[in-house]
């Protein structure tokens, strides 16, 4: 009888540990230049999920990176994107809402990271689809400096996110700016590619770059989790 209940209370463990959630959740976005794996922040949790509710719609399949700056960053999630004309310039498209802004001390624009866009409104709210990922550049202490003073208006960035900026790379100036809410955790080398393919006067891509967005499923995530150690 004690050997039976000790299988019982096993198995019920083991049934619990694979019931668990993962801890975090990710999504892959594809396109002909590879694909990235981005882990979504916890942190910011409007962002992530509403991100998460138009990638299972399929709202993403078939847009286009429409907005490509090397050493800055590559911009998507425009749904006016989808079997656009070559040349139309992009960017004004959306969902008809926007999400609160999240923005958070621990999470910076460095490389690598997935930020929402937005347009000039006072509360800093984010575009309820468009985003970008960051492939940004290197910053010395004397260019940080400067920002603090101009496009930060007096923020300070913190010492050791200065050590990401000087041997990473990003784009410290967007930091309380946009929300920075997911990054790239696997194929950083596709944002690398695309951020140099050639673009138009309005930093479109000539030759279309479009995406797929997978969410990934819990057992992947708690694949990643465990890769990751998180």
């Amino acid at each position: 009888m004690k050997k039976v209940f000790t299988l019982i209370l096993l198995f019920l463990c083991v049934g619990a540990a694979f019931a668990r959630p993962p801890k975090n959740q990710y999504v892959r976005i594809s396109t002909v230049y590879g694909s990235v794996i981005i882990r979504l922040y916890n942190q910011t949790p409007l962002h992530r999920d509403n991100f998460i509710k138009l990638a299972k719609k399929g709202f993403y399949n078939g847009t286009l990176f429409h907005r490509v700056i090397q050493n800055f960053m590559i911009q998507g999630g425009d749904p006016d994107s989808k079997n656009a004309m070559a040349g139309l310039e992009l960017g004004n498209g959306d969902v008809g809402y926007t999400v609160p802004a999240e923005f958070r001390d621990s999470l910076f624009h460095k490389r690598g990271v997935l930020a929402a866009a937005r347009d000039d409104n006072p509360t800093k709210a984010s575009s309820g689809c468009q985003f970008y990922i960051v492939e940004g550049k290197r910053f010395t202490d004397g260019k940080m400096d400067t920002l603090e003073t101009t496009r930060l208006k007096g923020h300070k960035i913190p010492a050791w996110q200065r050590e990401f900026y000087k041997s990473v790379g990003g784009s410290p100036h967007l930091d309380h700016n946009y929300t920075v809410y997911g990054e790239v955790v696997s194929g950083i080398d596709m944002v690398d590619r695309i951020a140099a393919v050639k673009t138009d006067e309005c930093d479109r891509p000539v030759t279309d770059v479009a995406v797929t967005v997978d969410v990934l499923s819990k057992g992947e995530c708690k694949q990643m989790d465990k890769l990751l150690k998180l």
